[in-house]
């Protein structure tokens, strides 16, 4: 089954069961999914690559909103935005880990300087390599500050 297909399914079960935080959380998703289909010039059906990017986008929201809440003192808003991050992660791929991440940034480090690429001219196809590997799994600005240490020092 699908990821949009999934989506929709757990919505009518949310509903049915009158799980109105999940409920509220699906109907959101499914409305940025469809909105990211009649994005540009063509509506097109999403594959699901797509749709995770998506929710990974969503739950990046969740995860901003979150912080801003508790720095503006508001933890009742802060809590609702982490209980729909909760069920948004259930949908994205597990995290990676920081020695996964590590590995990867290792590997691609030692790929781009059999090309015979060193330093920080490295940085662009490096990251080219990490970003693939960890599409969805690790925080892209997070990866982008490991690689500039590495690769600096």
């Amino acid at each position: 089954m699908a990821l949009k297909e999934t989506l929709q399914s757990d919505l009518r079960a949310a509903i049915k069961s009158r799980d109105e935080l999940t409920a509220a959380t699906l109907r959101m998703a499914l409305a940025a999914v469809t909105n990211a289909e009649v994005a540009g010039k063509q509506a097109k059906e999403l594959s699901d690559d797509e749709v995770l990017t998506v929710l990974d986008k969503e739950a990046k929201k969740r995860r901003e909103s979150a912080t801003a809440y508790r720095d503006a003192n508001r933890p009742e808003l802060a809590d609702r935005e982490e209980a729909e991050l909760g069920v948004l992660t259930t949908y994205l791929p597990t995290p990676l880990t920081a020695d996964e991440v590590s590995a990867i940034i290792d590997q691609a480090i030692a790929e781009v300087a059999a090309d015979g690429k060193t330093g920080m001219a490295a940085m662009g196809p490096v990251m080219q390599k990490v970003t693939a590997a960890t599409k969805g799994r690790a925080d892209g600005k997070t990866v982008s500050g490991i690689v500039r240490q590495r690769l600096q020092g």
